[in-house]
């Protein structure tokens, strides 16, 4: 059997936005490189007009370079394993795979199977949030995750003592592996669900609202996150930039959200912000 292999360079901030658009097109394994992602998709299944047409729409960002390419089948999984190493954040918490075998104890494990989907922990914006969310008050509280990818943030919340998780994720795939990592790390009280924060049903308040998507899709949903926080609720956001701080901190002034604090790894970056009184 044959696969078509699409290569994508593209900037950090948009790589989640195409891998979304180019499933359209049938692809639906991805894997993060350095310069932006691998897709790959039954070469039988490729439709190179959809393709074509994500291509246009988003010549504007720059850099932005499609290359494809015929491959055999082979296993993809076994790949991604060889590249997939434990990681420590903060000295507090172990991220690793099922067949990882690690004898030092931390605080905190979660258990990832890799499966491609985001939040492995490996990216830094991934391993920002969960240093935070180690500082954070969750015990007793209502949390979102938007975007959950791998649901590795909603596994740490369910850690520190949340009693209740709704997670979301656009992405298919990311919801079957975030379901299999909530059963393997035997988390319970999360539930995980296909599709957007405009699409999806919500009741009530969320104490703790976890986003770590990407600057664009942020500044657009910043007025839903705030829709759903009470007064004193808390909003942990990453997936950008130490420049990209001043454009949400604009975006969020006229929501009543406030800067509680900041942290960087390597020129990413994650911002922490509060629910005011209007």
């Amino acid at each position: 059997m044959f696969y078509t292999r699409l290569q994508v360079v593209c900037p950090a901030d948009f790589a989640e936005i195409l891998m979304a658009e180019v499933a359209e097109a049938g692809f639906d394994t991805f894997m993060e490189t350095e310069q932006g992602f691998e897709a790959y998709v039954e070469h039988e299944r490729f439709d190179r007009a959809t393709l074509a047409a994500v291509q246009k729409k988003y010549e504007h960002v720059n850099p932005l370079l499609f290359f494809y390419d015929r491959i055999e089948k082979q296993n993809w999984n076994e790949a991604w394993e060889k590249s997939l190493t434990p990681i420590v954040v903060d000295e507090r918490c172990l991220v690793r795979a099922e067949f990882h075998r690690v004898e030092e104890k931390y605080p905190y494990e979660i258990v990832i199977t890799p499966k491609m989907s985001f939040g492995t922990g490996h990216h830094q914006t991934t391993h920002l949030m969960l240093k935070q969310q180690m500082d954070l008050e969750h015990r007793g509280k209502r949390v979102m995750d938007a975007g959950c990818g791998t649901a590795i943030l909603s596994i740490m919340a369910v850690l520190r003592g949340a009693v209740e998780v709704e997670a979301f994720d656009i992405d298919e795939w990311s919801v079957l592996n975030g379901k299999e990592n909530l059963e393997m790390n035997r988390v319970q009280n999360v539930r995980i669900r296909q599709g957007t924060i405009r699409e999806l049903p919500f009741t009530g308040m969320f104490d703790l609202i976890l986003a770590n998507i990407n600057k664009n899709i942020l500044l657009d949903e910043l007025p839903e996150y705030a829709r759903y926080m009470p007064v004193g609720g808390k909003l942990l956001l990453s997936g950008f930039y130490t420049h990209d701080i001043a454009d949400l901190l604009r975006a969020a002034e006229p929501l009543a959200l406030r800067e509680l604090g900041r942290d960087e790894r390597e020129t990413w970056a994650t911002l922490l912000l509060q629910k005011d009184a209007g």
